[in-house]
């Protein structure tokens, strides 16, 4: 989408802003109540939230062993997008998020902020044209594309924590949402026909009811 360093300086900030709110009191306080998420508990969510991070020091160690397909093409072919909260892939991603967060919230503030300054050392030495391997693909991308993959969802999933626990939707800076916006934009697009996105951000009167393209 761009060229690597601003890429890899917004992943650490989208990082770094989930950590601290991995680490508001509100996260704790309600630990084990139901999330904004269907089946999600908060403390699910907040390990799925940190899994972004954790996930992802994991991934970037395996380069990539075949040509890297494009982020719309990754997005066509996983299957999480429109599956039913019961189905097998949301079954796995909540069990996973719980299972990270089963020794508590600072453990795993403590561990995304470990990872986080592990990442920014081998982020800072990768080159410019690393790939890297998806395990649950199995496929490959650009490290660049897989970080704007992790952007988008800490996003995503800062806002869903967030209006889960009660508290303000924590600000990204612009070189952090540019690229999820555009991810989220042509996946719309893609999802929806470039008209019903036009009109969606142009014309109230006669917009779509939705044009979610995750």
């Amino acid at each position: 989408m761009t060229d690597g360093a601003p890429i890899r300086g917004a992943y650490l900030s989208a990082a770094r802003s989930a950590a601290a709110l991995l680490r508001d009191p509100a996260v704790a306080a309600s630990w084990d109540q139901p999330s904004a998420l269907p089946e999600f508990a908060v403390s699910g969510l907040a390990g799925h939230l940190a899994n972004q991070t954790l996930s992802a020091e994991a991934v970037l160690a395996v380069k990539g062993g075949d040509a890297p397909i494009s982020l719309l093409d990754h997005y066509e072919r996983v299957t999480w997008r429109g599956a039913e909260p019961d189905a097998e892939v949301n079954v796995h991603i909540r069990a996973t998020g719980e299972r990270l967060a089963a020794d508590g919230v600072e453990e795993l503030a403590d561990r995304v902020d470990a990872t986080i300054k592990a990442l920014a050392d081998w982020l800072a030495a990768a080159a410019p044209d690393r790939t890297v391997h998806l395990p649950w693909g199995p496929w490959s991308l650009t490290l660049d594309d897989f970080l704007v993959t992790r952007m988008m969802e800490i996003a995503v999933h800062s806002d869903d924590l967030a209006v889960s626990v009660g508290v303000p939707t924590p600000p990204l800076p612009d070189h952090v949402l540019d690229p999820v916006f555009a991810l989220l934009t042509d996946l719309a697009v893609r999802e929806h026909g470039p008209v019903a996105v036009l009109r969606a951000l142009s014309r109230a009167e006669r917009a779509p009811r939705t044009i979610a393209g995750i």
